[in-house]
């Protein structure tokens, strides 16, 4: 689960040097005002303006998160989840990432649908997998609908649905999701969810592996896939 720090310094801060911006989203943040807390958090972050504190970044976007900003309470869950800034304590990490998915966030949505998948943090729970899987998927999140697509196909938090699974790898696939191609290729190859099409089907392996996913070199030798 890889941490985002999204940057949203206000347009007012675009004529002031990086030190002035730094000095006055301390200042805002020191103020209580929560978008300043997180761009506070990210700034320590990523080591813009000033040198990279990664406690001093957990402090700025807990103190936003807690006033309700969706994008701490992402990047909040993500600290707590990999320990950086702090401990490592999965129950918070979930804690924070269903804050943040309840407001829309898509990233948080898809590491809470892997928390409730995984049991880490909550127990295992693949109902609720699904339904944040697919929260995400629908905002176009690729990982996500790889996943709802692996969901649909064996059947897991849901009824088995081959049709959806290939609508679900066919959004992942069009935004270059190697694996998602890789498995849409096969179910054309096999026209499960689809008709039979192994010519379409050849031309998403090749993808797939041209997008680096080895398995689907070895798929493409073994059913000799260049005759298509």
């Amino acid at each position: 689960m890889k941490k985002i720090a999204l940057t949203l310094i206000v347009v007012l801060f675009a004529t002031l040097s990086y030190g002035q911006i730094f000095d006055e989203v301390k200042k805002n943040a020191k103020h209580g005002y929560g978008k300043a807390q997180f761009n506070l958090g990210v700034m320590y972050y990523t080591s813009e303006s000033t040198i990279t504190n990664n406690k001093q970044a957990f402090y700025w976007f807990k103190k936003s998160a807690e006033q309700g900003v969706a994008e701490a309470q992402f990047n909040l869950g993500n600290m707590y989840y990999t320990g950086e800034g702090t401990l490592t304590d999965k129950k918070q990490a979930f804690y924070w990432y269903q804050k943040s998915a309840e407001q829309g966030v898509a990233k948080a949505q898809f590491n809470l649908a892997g928390m409730y998948y995984s049991g880490e943090g909550t127990m295992t729970n693949n109902k609720q997998a699904f339904y944040w899987y697919q929260k995400s998927a629908e905002q176009g999140h690729a990982p996500a609908q790889f996943n709802l697509a692996g969901m649909y196909y064996n059947g897991e938090g849901t009824l088995i649905d081959k049709k959806q699974a290939f609508y679900w790898y066919q959004k992942g696939a069009e935004q270059a999701h190697a694996k998602a191609q890789f498995n849409l290729g096969n179910m054309y190859y096999n026209g499960e969810g689809t008709l039979t099409d192994k010519k379409t089907a050849a031309s998403w392996i090749k993808l797939s592996y041209e997008n680096g996913f080895e398995k689907a070199k070895e798929t493409w030798d073994d059913l000799e896939l260049w005759k298509y």
